[in-house]
């Protein structure tokens, strides 16, 4: 009473499995009879209904029921020295799949508004939780203790399709168990792993270009990828590198972006440290999504850049030097105070200005034009104090060439007034001759 199994739809993704299952289970039963197993297939069978906990006509105590019998399915299965024949795993992944594998509630948040702190905006309690932890430990017992080759027949291409799909979940007590899960099942099934990986880049991909709604576990699966990328050996085999260039990069794009910088940055510098000359294309490609009116974002890019920068063969400093400080420089021009502050501080990492310096004559210019654009047009009091700090640094580096580019600039806005007004006396006789032969008309 008030349990129900899985919708009609669920069920006809696995019925050749439960087929399969009842006539092995059936072959099996004919052939010997173990009192022992009968207690488990009994418990587990029980364990295979499922309870929404949000009817009202479900019984709580078979809710509790149902957890003490998951515990004692999970105590069963940890203190089991010998292997668990077919007839016992069968009908067990047949429960975990049951309980797992459901449609999950829609978002209701949107993406654009989720902030790195803000966990309550994404937090939303699965209802059924206290039985799913059960499962989750029950499946991931299995996946340690299970034979690989064993293993192999029950977690098949299907089965982690489906574990992926649950990666949307709002509770992240969920996705916590998943990850684990997940990692522990790319650990275990070797044979697996290139499956693992293209599947997951496939979710990274939809997410990118294909849709503009959430997806909660994003940072969970790039934080699955930051320990798969620490495995990697060197020098980087060509189909990582092009996972980095047409998956990572391009997850700088999207506007929730601050869900996963965290763990997207780690991975980013993961690569960059096991190959720096690849510090290039990684610039290039945060240059390239660069945002135009998301300020949150451009502050944790600066940030991303920073670090990048101190992990870059030096070698490929006057590559990017120019245009690394270009943007630095429209940021500390942008009006917004914390991306301004932001882009000034980066003067203050010794690994920054030394690459401004392997292209001093192409980059001093551009910063000075910045420097003085600031101290003379900006609103904030604390951008124009750091901008004066940054320049008396930069005065004292280079105390001839910054003079020199003062000179210029100056001598270019000089012209560029000038010009200004002739432009202007040059409209004012169009205007006077338009007047005189519009009088002479009359």
């Amino acid at each position: 009473m008030g349990a129900h199994r899985n919708s009609p739809k669920q069920k006809s993704t696995t019925l050749k499995f439960l087929l399969d299952l009842d006539l092995r289970q059936d072959s099996s039963r004919q052939k010997h009879s173990n009192p022992e197993h009968d207690e488990i297939l009994s418990v587990i069978s029980y364990c295979s209904y499922t309870y929404t906990f949000t009817d009202p006509l479900e019984s709580p105590s078979q809710q509790n029921h149902k957890c003490d019998s998951l515990l004692k399915l999970l105590s069963i299965i940890k203190l089991q020295k010998k292997p668990f024949p077919n007839d016992i795993l069968l009908p067990l992944f047949a429960m975990i799949s049951t309980n797992l594998f459901r449609p999950l509630p829609p978002p209701n948040t949107s993406i654009v508004s989720i902030l790195p702190d803000d966990d309550d905006l994404v937090t939303t309690p699965t209802a059924a939780w206290p039985h799913l932890h059960i499962v989750y430990d029950i499946l991931l017992r299995l996946v340690i203790s299970v034979e690989e080759k064993v293993l192999r027949e029950y977690i098949n291409d299907s089965f982690i399709l489906n574990l992926l799909a649950l990666f949307e979940s709002l509770d992240p007590r969920e996705r916590d168990s998943l990850k684990i899960v997940y990692h522990k099942v790319y650990l275990r099934l070797h044979a697996s792993r290139s499956f693992m990986r293209k599947a997951m880049n496939d979710v990274f991909l939809y997410y990118i270009f294909e849709t503009d709604k959430k997806h909660c576990g994003i940072g969970d699966l790039l934080e699955i990828w930051g320990t798969i990328i620490n495995g990697f050996s060197i020098p980087l085999k060509e189909e990582h590198k092009i996972f980095m260039m047409r998956v990572l990069i391009p997850l700088h794009r999207p506007k929730g972006m601050q869900a996963y910088h965290k763990q997207l940055a780690y991975c980013v510098y993961q690569f960059l440290e096991k190959e720096p000359k690849l510090g290039f294309v990684v610039v290039r490609g945060i240059l390239r999504y660069w945002p135009m009116t998301n300020c949150q974002k451009e502050v944790l890019l600066i940030g991303e850049l920073e670090e990048l920068v101190e992990n870059m063969g030096t070698e490929q400093y006057k590559i990017l030097a120019l245009p690394l400080c270009r943007q630095i420089i429209k940021c500390l021009n942008s009006w917004n105070s914390q991306v301004a502050e932001r882009a000034l501080y980066v003067w203050n990492n010794e690994r920054f200005v030394k690459m401004a310096l392997e292209a001093v004559d192409d980059v001093f210019p551009i910063i000075v034009e910045g420097m003085e654009k600031n101290l003379k047009w900006h609103w904030s009091e604390s951008v124009r104090q750091l901008t004066e700090n940054v320049k008396e640094m930069l005065e004292k580096m280079e105390p001839i060439l910054y003079s020199k580019c003062l000179s210029q600039l100056d001598h270019h806005d000089s012209a560029t007034n000038e010009e200004e007004v002739r432009r202007k006396e040059r409209w004012q006789r169009v205007e006077m001759a338009a007047k005189m032969n519009q009088l002479g008309q009359e």
